[in-house]
């Protein structure tokens, strides 16, 4: 590795500002790593910045560099380095031409490389698909749990400390409900169609929670009879389609059924206008 990581000193500036707090995992001097020699996290379940977004970026950088240094980790071949933090920042890198960036290199287990992998992202990240959240959320708490079981890491050892459950602690973490937390876990049990749909749009969040809970095959069937009406189902129907499926008795047809059913139209509610006149002054309309 010595020929493709060179030390490098950080100036004050870069002492006060760089690197952030979500990328500070070590005390380590950051480090020049060639692009050729960083891979992506494994099952990373962060998509890349598209679009505008990225090409600001990568602008960003032809300008000014990566300010902020990634984290990584050594491969187990010692050949190369996972990243941790800055999959983006990488990606912008290659697209502006960079040949290196500045990394911190740490050495990291898996349950804790995933564990910050996760954490990093859900900081800097604004905006979220649920399928982001989803298998954040499970990746988490696998490796709590597995934490959890180990006796010579500090972080195994938090979850009895405070009495919390592996899921209470990544629901605390993340600042959802406990239960919201589950509910976007099952979402991975969900096909990749359907799950794009949900981060489309296309899908409600409470019905494919619902839709989640059936087999894949019924999962594809289910697209397809979607596809036939250009409808998506609603919570009462994914829920019907639920409790079938738990009884066995859901099939083909029967969603056919049930996607087919009019939907009852909103209840509107009117206001004559004297019933909200005494609501508003006199020299205003309502």
């Amino acid at each position: 590795m010595s020929d493709s990581v060179k030390k490098i000193k950080i100036s004050s500036y870069d002492d006060l500002f760089s690197p952030t707090a979500a990328d500070t995992f070590d005390d380590g001097t950051p480090a020049k790593v060639t692009l050729d020699k960083l891979i992506p996290f494994p099952q990373h379940p962060f998509k890349l910045y598209q679009d505008e977004r990225m090409q600001e970026m990568v602008a960003s950088v032809r300008v000014n560099g990566i300010l902020t240094p990634i984290l990584v980790r050594p491969t187990k071949d010692n050949k190369s380095y996972e990243i941790i933090s800055g999959h983006n920042r990488v990606e912008a890198a290659r697209q502006a031409g960079l040949e290196e960036m500045p990394a911190i290199i740490r050495q990291m287990d898996d349950e804790t490389a995933i564990v910050a992998m996760i954490d990093s992202n859900l900081r800097q990240r604004e905006q979220l698909f649920p399928s982001e959240k989803a298998f954040a959320y499970k990746m988490k708490l696998e490796a709590i749990k597995k934490q959890g079981k180990r006796t010579d890491l500090t972080s195994g050892q938090l979850v009895p400390k405070l009495n919390k459950s592996a899921r209470e602690v990544v629901a605390d973490e993340a600042g959802e409900n406990y239960k919201q937390v589950s509910r976007y876990i099952h979402l991975t049990y969900l096909i990749p169609e359907l799950l794009d749909y949900v981060d489309q749009g296309k899908l409600a969040f409470n019905p494919a929670v619902a839709i989640s809970y059936i087999s894949p095959e019924l999962q594809a069937d289910l697209i397809d009879v979607m596809n036939i009406y250009a409808c998506s189902p609603s919570l009462a129907q994914a829920d019907r389609m639920k409790k079938l499926s738990q009884e066995g008795n859901l099939d083909r047809s029967a969603i056919n059924a049930i996607l087919s059913e009019p939907k009852p139209q909103q209840k509107q509610i009117v206001f004559k206008g004297d019933q909200v006149e005494k609501y508003f002054p006199k020299d205003t309309s309502p």
